[in-house]
């Protein structure tokens, strides 16, 4: 079986099935599959994990609330922020290997995936790790499932949106502003890469998974950019140590949400 060549739904079909409506129950099936892997999959959220499993705690107690990494290294530390960080990266590197092997992972140019399901498993994860069922659908934002997928499907585009949050950071000391800085950015960088160097048009799937996720964090990240423009976003400081007690009301209200 190649999984560079359309995955176990083209071995099976090519050497098990002589009808068209076979091919397509198995398609529809492995789009399922695909789907409930990634949702499921996404929805095992790395940063409640190690907040429950190592500190007997609830890591949406503390900060901003949020399940995510930034709000992990303030409460914990960067320990318990690379296990979060560790396990958001597998989990969202699974299901985008289900999608490959059900269909295929087609690099050109040797970085890029034109496998459309990839990028709807990718999509699911980031559903899954905002709206998590294993924890009554509160989650983190996103942005680092969808890094990830990034990273894996097309690590140039990675590189440059990156590059685009970390200077954005940089200058502004908030995270979510350059979550959302990427995010936009992440549909108009993907398309142009497909164009050049990968050559040809954008799949429809993949335009329309990107569209979704960039549309998806801006709007968990509408909060942040209102206390931005507010003036009341608290800005990422290293020079804090971090705490495990849960904050007063008012604290919380003014505290950073993740850009996860």
């Amino acid at each position: 079986m190649n999984l560079n060549n359309g995955g176990l739904l083209h071995f099976i079909s090519r050497n098990a099935f002589s009808e068209a409506w076979q091919e397509y129950i198995l398609y529809f099936g492995f789009v399922l599959i695909v789907i409930a892997a990634g949702y499921l999959l996404g929805s095992l959220n790395s940063s409640i994990i190690v907040s429950r499993v190592i500190f007997r705690d609830d890591i949406r107690k503390h900060g901003s609330g949020n399940a995510g990494l930034t709000n992990t290294l303030r409460t914990y530390g960067k320990g318990a922020a690379l296990l979060t960080l560790f396990g958001d990266i597998l989990k969202t590197a699974l299901a985008v290997a289900v999608a490959g092997v059900l269909f295929g992972f087609n690099y050109v140019f040797g970085a890029i995936s034109i496998s459309d399901m990839c990028y709807v498993a990718g999509l699911f994860a980031v559903l899954g790790h905002i709206f998590p069922v294993y924890y009554k659908f509160k989650g983190g934002k996103g942005v680092l499932a969808t890094a990830t997928m990034v990273l894996i499907l097309a690590p140039a585009c990675f590189l440059i949106l990156f590059l685009v949050f970390v200077a954005v950071v940089a200058m502004s000391k908030f995270v979510s502003l350059g979550s959302v800085c990427a995010a936009v950015l992440l549909p108009v960088i993907i398309s142009g890469y497909f164009r050049f160097p990968a050559g040809g048009g954008t799949p429809g799937l993949v335009a329309l998974s990107t569209i979704i996720l960039a549309i998806i964090i801006v709007w968990c990240h509408r909060e942040n950019l209102k206390r931005i423009s507010e003036r009341t976003e608290r800005k990422l400081s290293f020079k804090k140590k971090p705490e495990v007690t849960k904050p007063k009301e008012d604290d919380k209200k003014n505290a950073d949400g993740d850009g996860e």
